[in-house]
């Protein structure tokens, strides 16, 4: 049986991101049931909007590269996504969109993101803990040869869900994340 790899990150560029200290709690889980983790903060892989006339012109990004060579050495993923304005955020469709582009001659689009398999979960301080954002992820990962879990985790109220050592307060959405971070080391192992 192979370790599973899983690379984990939150959809946020905010220092101080909910959704970062949930992907830190759910890389911690993912650790505990066996799995390899490479846990990653997006504000690290800063580059610019994705556009097909600057990657013709000055090709990918060294940033978008370290990110793709990210995602192609882990089979899983676990990502926690904030929600702005009712969907995912812009930084996390534009790291997906650099990650999706083929920089290899006979490479294809999209391959370092098919066939994986994902964990999905949110916090929010709406009372919805992101769930519109998870509503909109789903089918873009699954669109794009991703497998996504059918369970997930929405935490709302964020500014009150953590304490100040970025662990989760209430024990059932503790028991959650570890829950859907072990289901996902299960499905990869």
């Amino acid at each position: 049986m192979n370790q599973p790899r899983i690379l984990i990150f939150g959809g946020s560029l905010r220092t101080e991101s909910y959704n970062q200290k949930l992907a830190t709690i759910a890389a911690d889980a993912a650790r505990v049931a066996g799995a390899e983790v490479t846990l990653i903060a997006l504000r690290d892989f800063r580059m610019p909007l994705f556009d097909e006339d600057l990657e013709a012109a000055e090709g990918m990004p060294e940033t978008a590269r370290k990110l793709k060579a990210l995602f192609a050495e882990n089979t899983g993923l676990i990502i926690a996504s904030p929600e702005y304005n009712s969907t995912i955020t812009a930084a996390l469709k534009n790291a997906i969109d650099w990650v999706s582009r083929a920089t290899e001659p006979n490479e294809k689009p999209l391959s370092v993101l098919s066939g994986k398999s994902a964990a999905i979960l949110s916090a929010s301080p709406g009372g919805y803990g992101g769930a519109r954002s998870l509503a909109q992820l789903r089918p873009f990962l699954e669109n794009i040869g991703i497998t996504v879990l059918a369970d997930q985790v929405s935490i709302p109220k964020a500014y009150e869900a953590f304490d100040a050592a970025g662990k989760l307060i209430d024990p059932v959405h503790a028991a959650a994340v570890t829950a859907l971070a072990a289901s996902l080391v299960a499905k990869l192992a």
